[in-house]
């Protein structure tokens, strides 16, 4: 719904009554929109939070291919030498 901020003045406690119903209220001025109500959704608690953020890195991690494991930092370069240590 598109409404005047003049014409809201008159009717405010319907506008919010119709916005707390999930009606999309803006309010314009010159034919332009300006201001929209709505209602405000829930809070989360932080304990909430952190559980959903929880919840989304786990299902991330699980989701993740497993990575190969590297040689470590004495073999890294084995590849470039025979078996009597001279470049290949």
């Amino acid at each position: 719904m598109r409404i005047s901020v003049t014409d809201a003045k008159a009717q405010l406690t319907e506008l919010v009554r119709r916005a707390e119903a999930g009606e999309e209220i803006v309010l314009t001025r010159h034919d332009k929109p300006v201001v929209e109500i709505r209602a405000v959704q829930d809070e989360i608690t932080q304990e909430e939070l952190r559980e959903k953020r929880r919840r989304a890195l786990n299902a991330l991690a699980a989701a993740a291919p497993k990575a190969e494991p590297w040689p470590d930092a004495a073999h890294a370069a084995d590849f470039l030498y025979d078996e009597f240590g001279l470049p290949k």
